[in-house]
């Protein structure tokens, strides 16, 4: 999932840079709401993980 965030974070990016605003906006959003999924997951299997008493690491 971070690596479907990086490359719309790219794709934003490029378009920005030829111009194209309303995609450039459109991908930079969805990169950041894919982030924070992201984020939300991590943080989600620590803490299953830590509750099932399993190495984090």
């Amino acid at each position: 999932m971070l690596g479907w965030a990086l490359a719309f974070f790219i794709f934003a990016i490029i378009a920005a840079a030829l111009g194209f605003g309303g995609l450039a906006g459109a991908s930079a959003g969805i990169a950041q709401i894919l982030f924070f999924v992201f984020l939300a997951l991590l943080v989600l299997t620590f803490v299953v993980r830590a509750v099932q008493g399993k190495n984090v690491v």
